[in-house]
């Protein structure tokens, strides 16, 4: 039976572990939430020393990629797929056996009735 003095200094012990990681997780949350605040203001500083972009003539554009026009998309597609038939009809599956290893296949048999032997041993079954 556990005395009172026990029980106390083990309440005891229990609040200061409890307090000693919510003390941890709050100064890990403040040291995350400053090095955001700290993130935003360097962002906010490099954006004020940059100069501001030249405005863009109206028909001038950043990029311009060229456009494959559809009829020609379909043309390739179509010679992409047909090339591929063709070759899917010279390939043939390669014959494929199986073949588990002996003591794989003991180690999973001995792990299993292991298994099964530790369970009836803790319930007191044998």
């Amino acid at each position: 039976m556990v005395s009172a003095a026990e029980f106390i200094e083990g309440l005891n012990i229990t609040a200061l572990g409890v307090t000693v990681v919510f003390a941890v997780l709050t100064i890990l949350a403040l040291v995350l939430h400053f090095v955001g605040w700290l993130e935003r203001r360097l962002i906010e500083r490099e954006e004020a020393w940059e100069p501001a972009p030249a405005p863009k003539e109206a028909g001038e554009t950043a990029e311009e990629k060229p456009a494959i026009p559809p009829r020609d998309l379909a043309i390739i597609t179509a010679a992409v797929l047909a090339y591929t038939a063709e070759r899917a009809s010279q390939l043939r599956p390669l014959p494929f056996r199986r073949k588990v290893s002996d003591a794989w296949r003991l180690y999973g048999v001995q792990s299993s009735m292991e298994e099964v032997e530790d369970f009836n041993y803790g319930i007191g079954k044998w």
